[in-house]
């Protein structure tokens, strides 16, 4: 039989060739062809497995089929590496400008993590808190003071918006640290809100674990191990808080501050404080007292006399020391404390400030629960002409690169 061998389609074309309605059986051809085609094609992108390839010779028709690619097993990507044994710390950025508002600030600055153990490895940092009208006047002396200790440190400056002077050299210190700032006012509770913005600011920076309000007149009375050592190692914080009867103690306060404030927990004391991040964290949270203090304590109030020793001394005195660091010349009378220019400045005027307060404090204090001679880390309030003789004398005295 000639058809032995041959295939069954091409035996089907042949039939349709020998079939007496030739019109009819083209049309079921295209019809088969058409429908077939289509099936294929379906069929193709619903298993995305396989690829037709339909080819019609001499009457016969040829399916191929291979597997698509598509569902070929993913290459193996190589693991990543494992990760360091030492995490180091979250890198902090060179400049602290922000876009940030003040309600948001305050919001993540008080964020504190519940897992005391840090999962990096880090060195606790002094933040210091620069309080100042334009620029910090006596920077070349700070510059000398920190100069050796970076990572140890973080500076922070709130000038007034206002000021537009030149920005400090690249290789200073103080480049890049000035923080969005706000008007502040003498004896205003815009200066609290000041002293708040330093503290959101500095506790951005999770390494930061003590913080230290300086002014623009102040200087470090040691060098920086001993300020450094001094801060980090102490049990308390260091915020002036007394009782003080008259018109510029209990005078001060306002009956309007009750019942949240009353008049026995009234407190005067210093603005410059050095305290650790627990209770920096408080004040910057503190929805509270500090409102009051807004609403109320204006004209002769001194917000910034009051505040803190009243806030610090009402929920948290137990680990207050209630002293300053800071050491000022009252001596003199009136509302400022003295002023030192350049011929106040002698190694000898230097050593006495170091050794208790220049005769207005001797006979030491209280850290760590033992006595002590070393009670003021920073005086004030020195004037710019002031400097070159801080420069010539401060690093020998307070042996600066130590």
């Amino acid at each position: 039989m000639k058809s032995h061998g041959q295939s069954p389609i091409s035996v089907a074309g042949k039939l349709i060739n020998y079939s007496p309605h030739p019109l009819l059986n083209l049309l079921s051809y295209v019809f088969f062809f058409v429908f077939g085609l289509t099936f294929g094609i379906i069929l193709c992108f619903h298993y995305k497995s396989f690829s037709f390839n339909l080819q019609v010779t001499n009457g016969q028709f040829s399916i191929f089929t291979s597997r698509s690619l598509l569902n070929q097993p993913p290459p193996i990507n190589t693991p990543p590496p494992p990760p360091s044994k030492k995490p180091t710390a979250p890198k902090t950025h060179d400049e602290v400008l922000h876009g940030m508002s003040e309600r948001e600030l305050m919001w993540r600055a008080s964020m504190a993590p519940k897992i005391k153990e840090f999962p990096f490895e880090r060195a606790p940092k002094v933040a210091f808190m620069f309080l100042t009208r334009g620029p910090v006047i006596l920077a070349p002396l700070w510059e000398r003071f920190f100069r050796g200790h970076r990572g140890l440190y973080s500076i922070y400056v709130h000038s007034d918006p206002s000021f537009n002077g030149s920005e400090p050299d690249r290789d200073s210190i103080f480049h890049g640290r000035r923080i969005p700032s706000k008007v502040v006012q003498w004896g205003n509770v815009n200066m609290i809100e000041a002293e708040r913005r330093l503290l959101a600011n500095a506790l951005l920076d999770f390494s930061n674990q003590r913080f230290v309000l300086i002014s623009e007149s102040c200087i470090p009375l040691y060098n920086f191990s001993t300020i450094y050592s001094y801060l980090i190692n102490s049990t308390q914080n260091f915020v002036e808080s007394y009782d003080l009867a008259g018109p510029v103690g209990r005078g001060r306060y306002s009956h309007k501050m009750g019942p949240t404030v009353k008049l026995h927990d009234w407190r005067k004391g210093s603005q410059w404080f050095g305290i650790d991040r627990s209770l920096a964290l408080e004040v910057i949270s503190d929805t509270s007292y500090f409102p009051v203090f807004q609403k109320y304590c204006d004209g002769s109030c001194y917000a910034d006399e009051h505040y803190l020793p009243t806030f610090v001394s009402m929920k948290f005195g137990g680990r207050n020391s209630n002293r300053t660091l800071t050491w000022v010349d009252w001596s003199r009378g009136g509302p400022h404390p003295a002023k030192f220019v350049r011929t106040d400045v002698t190694p000898e005027f230097l050593e006495r400030l170091r050794s208790g307060g220049g005769g207005g404090g001797g006979g030491g204090c209280e850290y760590n629960g033992e006595r002590t001679n070393v009670c003021y880390l920073f005086a004030r309030k020195f004037t710019y002409n002031a400097l070159d003789r801080l420069l010539r004398f401060a690093p020998k005295v307070m042996h600066f690169n130590r």
